[in-house]
Parts: C-alpha cells; structure tokens; sequence
C-alpha cells in the first residue's frame, strides 16, 4: 500500500471523516462507510511461522483499526479440491452454474430486507453495560500471559460495540440483548484464533473436552470452595466458539470420571 493511501485510510477508519484539499479549498466530510478489505500473502504464499503484519506488509496500526480479521488459508483437502475441480470443469463445459439443492434468495427481497436493518438503531441497556465491560476487563487480563500476535486494546470494547449492535440491527431489534454480546465476543475469539500459527508441533493436540475443562478450571477459585457459576461457565465457553452441546458433553464426560460435580439444577460446577 501506498503511504498516501496509508495515509488517508487512517483518518477515514480513527477519526470516520475525510479531509479534501481542492482548489484552494480545504473541507472535512464524513466517512461513515464499513470498510471490507482482502489482502495477498507477500510473495504468494503464507508463512505461518511470521506475524500477520510480516506477512501482508501492513502496519499493526492499520490493522488493529479492523474489528475481524479472519485468516483463510488454502490447504490441500481431497474432497474440498475434489468438489472444486468438478465446479470449475462443468461451468467451462456448460457455461451455467451446476444445478444446487436449494432455492436462493430472491435479490429484491435481500435489498428490501438490508434497507429495512439499515431504519434500525439499537440501544444498549445499562444492565448489559456492565456485563461488556466485566467481559473487557476479563479479556485485558487474559492477554497479560497470553501468546497471541494480536492485542486487546480499547478498539476491541468498540468493536464490541459496533458488532454487537449490528447483530441487533440483523434481527430488527431496537435493543442490543446478551446474546448479541456474547456472539460478537465469540467472533472476535475465532477471528484471533484463526491467526495463530498452523504449523506442526510435537505437542498432542487437545479435544474439545480438554479446552472446555481448562476454561471451567481456570475460572475456579484457587482459595476456598472450588465452584464455578454453570451459567457464566456457559457463557464463558460460547465466547470461546464451544456450542452449548459441546459443554454439556464436556460436563457429562468430567462428571462420569469424578472429576466435577454437577448439581441437579444445573446452577453450579463444584470441581473435586
């Protein structure tokens, strides 16, 4: 990129305004527009032992301006190469698209359906407040020891924000609920997990039930009684990108080695 454009893209993704000098004028206009970008590995190919910003050559000031950034590499797969070879092959021979075993959307129905979220501007509630900023300071503290390549900062809690009222927007409320938060939050946490290095390691890589359990573990008390809220466990683990199957299989499978004590309630988690 560019340093002008740089430059310019900076001012329009901080401060949402773009600042025109033209014929002896000089004006600011808003900006508000969602910005959607791709960018190419350097030299065609991710290495996945360098850094996000090592690897498309853009600043971590740039990028840290973006909410999501989802790494989407291409791995050979048999059957994913396999379904993709037969697309291409029958659009070149037939030039339609092959026949599929579902009916699309009707365009004028989708612009209809976006026009109508666009009318919308949900409200946070004061009770949800202090549910986000529990969840911010949380995140602050998990990112003291953690490994990532990417930082929690104050844009986080603002792409929170702008993600969770968005997902409102979706369903055409006028408030934001919890579950819009915790689905942002879970967002944020596969976006980062998809920037963590792939590459092969002599460690064994751990089941679902083994992250689930960690998570629970680490949120109980080291002094006094070790017991674990099940519904903030819950939605602990949401947030992490586990389904609520996936936990209760986990409580099940821990449950069965004596390991946890679940109450009949489903209230409390009492780790033996």
């Amino acid at each position: 990129m560019l340093d002008q454009d740089r430059t310019a893209i900076h001012e329009v993704m901080e401060q949402q305004t773009i600042s025109i000098a033209k014929a002896g004028i000089m004006t600011s206009l808003n900006a508000r527009v969602s910005i959607l970008a791709a960018a190419n590995p350097a030299y065609g190919k991710y290495n996945p032992k360098k850094t996000i910003e090592q690897n498309v050559q853009l600043p971590a000031a740039l990028l840290s301006r973006f909410d999501l950034l989802w790494l989407i590499q291409d791995r050979p797969d048999r059957d994913s190469d396999l379904r993709l070879a037969q697309h291409i092959t029958y659009v070149h021979q037939h030039n339609v698209q092959p026949p599929t075993n579902f009916t699309p959307l009707d365009m004028k129905l989708m612009r209809r359906y976006i026009a109508l979220c666009k009318t919308k501007q949900p409200l946070v509630p004061q009770e949800l407040t202090d549910h986000i900023v529990s969840v911010y300071v949380e995140m602050r503290k998990e990112a003291r020891v953690s490994s990532d390549a990417t930082f929690t900062s104050a844009r986080i809690l603002l792409g929170i924000l702008r993600l969770s009222t968005a997902l409102a927007r979706l369903r055409l409320s006028n408030v934001v609920e919890r579950d819009d938060v915790n689905e942002a939050i879970r967002l944020m946490e596969m976006s980062k997990e998809s920037l963590k290095p792939r590459y092969e390691t002599m460690q064994r890589p751990k089941s679902t039930s083994d992250q689930i359990f960690a998570i629970v573990r680490e949120m109980a008390p080291i002094n006094g009684p070790r017991v674990v809220s099940y519904q903030e466990a819950l939605e602990k683990c949401a947030r992490k990108g586990f389904t609520p199957e996936m936990f209760n299989e986990c409580c099940k499978t821990y449950e069965d080695l004596n390991v946890w004590l679940v109450n009949n309630t489903k209230t409390k988690i009492t780790l033996i």
